[in-house]
């Protein structure tokens, strides 16, 4: 029967455990079509997706966890982002501490590039802790009386190196005189300053806090979720945003095998550099060959980035996340067959472990015989190799990702 897994954070990070090698390919000239022997009525009903697949429930942040601690998002919390984001986050966050900093431009970074998030920061004064977090946080309040808390928040951050060193009682003269340049009523910010009702309101903040038992700053939640300290480095923080969109785009049910292993199936795979004409083998590998086909016609692939490019080994694809990590919303069964990396062009499915086939899948630049076996093979190209060789070097598994190659669509030819 099929299984259901829950997976909460996933753990299935995708790799290549063997370097690459091999000489470069020759793609001068197309490869020829390879005749497809049809399967036995027999074997063609044991290779169904029935038994072999496998629906994957992926949430890289669980459902709300003590969310009673926490106050829901209201007109009086400090947030930007579109508000029917489908991603909401979070941070209970002061101005002087560190790793606040190193969160401020983290956040920053995630807002230009992703424009399904809602961004919510609700100031933490360390009062007793740090010296002029309190301070800082009656500044920033004091300046959300002229709408400017947003102006505050980026200038406390960017001057961060001028203040930190002041004495307590330096620090309101200076933040008065210098967040003028901003464009702040330095007159009214003094006036809300002193007024008794912004150090009220920093008290409050502080006390709620306290009630909510934070442990430490920054504390972030994730559409409701409280996350690990570490979530402060943009690059986990970001991959994160994109897991949890994924698991929104992902599939509830294995697909249905709708391969005919008498045909031909010739898949065009249109991409910013050109096409690559890929031929499939849905005699040696019909639950790829199946799954690959269904994707495509069901656009999963059209906009999705080539996010791991090694010349002379592979180039890496079908993660609509461009994190390497995501799938489909199911994983089917690896496929043994005759076919071999003895040529480039060759394509494959990637997996992390045996019976983990998803959507992604890859291109081989050389012979891999060092992977022969480990991977199922479904397919080769017969025509643009050359396009596999000029796409953009970079590998997201490791952190190194200058802009990559999208693929526009994938049309499949069914003869």
């Amino acid at each position: 029967m099929k299984r259901i897994l829950y997976i909460f954070f996933l753990s299935l990070p995708v790799f290549f455990l063997l370097l690459a090698c091999g000489a470069q390919p020759n793609a001068d000239e197309p490869l020829p079509i390879i005749p497809v022997a049809p399967l036995t009525p027999a074997s063609a009903e044991e290779l169904t997706p029935q038994g072999n697949c496998t629906t994957i429930v992926t949430q890289p942040t669980p459902e709300a966890n003590d969310a009673s601690s926490f106050p829901p998002i209201s007109a009086a919390d400090f947030s930007f982002g579109a508000a029917d984001a489908p991603i909401m986050i979070v941070e209970y966050c002061d101005f002087q501490s560190t790793s606040c900093r190193v969160m401020s431009d983290s956040i920053a970074k995630l807002m230009k590039s992703h424009d399904n998030v809602r961004f919510v920061f609700r100031p933490l004064p360390l009062v007793g802790m740090l010296d002029k977090s309190d301070k800082a946080v009656v500044a920033a309040l004091a300046a959300a009386e002229q709408d400017k808390f947003w102006t505050m928040y980026d200038f406390l951050f960017v001057t961060y190196a001028s203040w930190e060193a002041l004495q307590p009682d330096e620090f309101y003269a200076w933040v008065i005189r210098e967040s003028e340049q901003t464009g702040i009523d330095p007159a009214r910010l003094e006036s809300a300053i002193n007024d008794p009702a912004t150090t009220t309101r920093m008290m409050s903040l502080y006390e709620a806090a306290k009630k909510a038992n934070i442990p430490a700053v920054p504390l972030v939640l994730i559409n409701g979720s409280v996350q690990q300290s570490y979530i402060t480095d943009y690059q986990i923080l970001s991959e994160m945003v994109d897991l949890i969109a994924l698991g929104q785009k992902q599939l509830t049910a294995c697909p249905p095998f709708d391969i005919n292993a008498q045909k031909q199936y010739i898949a065009t795979i249109q991409t910013e550099k050109g096409d690559i004409v890929m031929q499939l083998f849905p005699d040696k590998a019909p639950l790829a060959v199946n799954s690959f086909v269904f994707l495509a016609r069901q656009k999963w692939y059209d906009g999705v980035t080539f996010h791991r490019v090694i010349p002379g080994f592979v180039a890496q694809t079908g993660d609509p996340s461009g994190t390497g990590k995501g799938n489909p919303g199911y994983f089917f069964n690896s496929e043994t067959n005759d076919l071999l990396f003895d040529k480039p062009g060759m394509v494959a499915m990637e997996n992390s472990g045996p019976d983990t086939n998803g959507s992604q899948f890859f291109i081989t630049f050389a012979p891999a015989p060092q992977i022969d076996g480990s991977y199922t093979i479904f397919g080769q190209v017969i025509t643009g190799l050359d396009v596999v060789e000029n796409l953009t070097p970079r590998d997201a598994l490791s952190g190194v990702t200058p802009p990559g190659d999208k693929i526009i669509s994938i049309d499949i030819v069914e003869k």
